[in-house]
C-alpha cells in the first residue's frame, strides 16, 4: 500500500508542475495486461482530489470491440491484443476530451462481469482537470495506437516481472471460475503474448515504475 501511494505521489508531483496553468492535462497509464494500472489510476485520481484537484480515469478498455465482432471475425479467442480495440474511437474520445474541456461527456467502460463495454458508463466533467488515459497499448509506435501520442502531456509505463505478471493473470482467469490448467492456458496463449508485446514495443515513458509483488 505505501509503494503505491509513493507512485500516485509520484505521478501526481511531476504532472502538477508540467501542468501549469492548463485547463486540462492527460496523462498516458500504459502497462502490460495484469500490470495493476486500475490499482495504480485510482490511487492516483485519490491522490489528486487529497491535493484540491479533480481527476478521473479514461480507460482503453472501454473501447473493446464486442464478442459478436470478435466471433464473426474468428478473434474471439485472442480478446485483449491490440486488434481487438476500436483504437481510432478511443483516439477520437480523447481529442474530443481535450478540445472540449467545458462539456460533460460521457465515455464508455468495460464491464468484467458481463465481458462487454457499457456505452455511457462514466461522465467526464469541467471539473476533471486531470485525465488519465489508461491501458495496455497507449505507448506502441505502430499505427493505430501512434496517432495518441502527441495528445498526451505526460507518459508514464507501469511494468512487472514476468513471472510475477504470469502469476497475477493466472489468479485472474482463476478468479473468473476457470479451472488451474485452463487458467494457465489462457493466460499463456493471449494475455502473456499481450504482455511481452507492451514490454518489448512501447516507446519509452517519461516515468518508468515497477509495481510490487
Amino acid at each position: 500500500m505505501m509503494q503505491l501511494q509513493g507512485n500516485a505521489a509520484r505521478v501526481a508531483d511531476v504532472a502538477i508542475a508540467r501542468a501549469g496553468d492548463s485547463r486540462r492535462f492527460m496523462i498516458a497509464l500504459a502497462g502490460p495486461p495484469g500490470a495493476g494500472k486500475s490499482t495504480l489510476s485510482d490511487a492516483l485520481v485519490a491522490e489528486f482530489v487529497a491535493r484540491g484537484h479533480g481527476a478521473a480515469v479514461v480507460p482503453m478498455d472501454g473501447f473493446h470491440l464486442d464478442n459478436a465482432v470478435l466471433e464473426a471475425r474468428g478473434t474471439l479467442a485472442r480478446k485483449g491484443a491490440p486488434f481487438t480495440f476500436d483504437a481510432d474511437g478511443y483516439a477520437a474520445l480523447l481529442w474530443r476530451l481535450l478540445i472540449e474541456p467545458q462539456r460533460d461527456i460521457a465515455i464508455p467502460v468495460f464491464d468484467r462481469g458481463l465481458d462487454l463495454s457499457r456505452a455511457g458508463g462514466r461522465m467526464i466533467t469541467p471539473g476533471h482537470r486531470f485525465l488519465i488515459a489508461e491501458g495496455n497499448y497507449l505507448l506502441l509506435p505502430e499505427p493505430p495506437w501512434a496517432q495518441m501520442a502527441d495528445l498526451f502531456d505526460l507518459t508514464v509505463m507501469l511494468s512487472a516481472p514476468l513471472e510475477e505478471l504470469r502469476e497475477r493473470l493466472v489468479g485472474r482467469w482463476l478468479s473468473h471460475g476457470l479451472d488451474p490448467d485452463a487458467a494457465l492456458a489462457r493466460a499463456l496463449s493471449n494475455d502473456i503474448p499481450n504482455a511481452e508485446l507492451v514490454v518489448k514495443s512501447s516507446v519509452t515513458a517519461d516515468l518508468e515504475i515497477t509495481s510490487g509483488a
